[in-house]
């Protein structure tokens, strides 16, 4: 989807300055926010992908300026609600009222660390050979998805070299509307730092993207 959260090459919001001596979390209930959506999202209601989406759905006044865990907290209160594993009257409250919706899985204290250390690969087989080797010329597609995507905006319509190919991963595409995980090939492609930002950028500088199959098509030349 187009939407604020895309901000890759985006005017007018200056530099990023990063505190080096910057917390982890800033306030303790940041921590509680990031345990919520670890555990919740290990009951198997949602996927990665709708939870990006649902995060990128937020209106863009309350993007912007709400914070990064804030963030994920009203995106996983829409979800709980979404998902009728909260109510709306539960979520004023700061009560439960209803009887619990049973779920897939319940992930306990004692399992969370070895769930984190063990992540959740998204490689999957391939059912296909893939369409592009190391070296080739691409275009990437000019999409406008109204759903989730992970092509960024400021690429779309250039060319670049497949640098490397990393196998089939789940579609987040796809995934992100429930339709299945639907792998596709997922390649690195190097972009010319001039051709996405301009001239005045040097000459030696490069930009890596990674971008799946459906987003590409054969080039004459980059």
């Amino acid at each position: 989807m187009n939407g604020v959260h895309d901000m890759g090459g985006l005017e007018c919001f200056g530099p990023i300055n990063p505190d080096a001596n910057e917390p982890l979390f800033h306030d303790a209930w940041e921590k509680r926010v990031l345990a919520m959506t670890v555990c919740i999202g290990a009951s198997g209601e949602w996927n990665l992908d709708q939870g990006r989406f649902t995060r990128e759905s937020l209106p863009p006044v309350d993007y912007l300026s709400i914070g990064y865990y804030r963030i994920w907290l009203t995106a996983l209160e829409r979800l709980l609600i979404r998902r009728n594993l909260v109510s709306l009257a539960e979520m004023e409250s700061g009560h439960s009222i209803d009887k619990a919706k049973s779920v897939k899985r319940v992930l306990r204290a004692e399992e969370l660390d070895a769930v984190l250390r063990a992540g959740a690969p998204v490689d999957r087989p391939a059912s296909s050979p893939a369409a592009f080797a190391e070296g080739d010329c691409v275009r990437i597609e000019n999409q406008h998805k109204a759903g989730h995507t992970r092509l960024p905006s400021y690429i779309r319509g250039h060319v670049g070299i497949v640098h490397k190919i990393h196998g089939c991963h789940v579609f987040a595409d796809d995934n992100a509307l429930g339709t299945g995980e639907n792998p596709q090939w997922l390649y690195n492609i190097k972009f010319k730092a001039q051709d996405l930002w301009g001239e005045a950028r040097r000459q030696a500088a490069f930009v890596h993207v990674d971008c799946w199959e459906p987003y590409l098509s054969a080039a004459a030349d980059a």
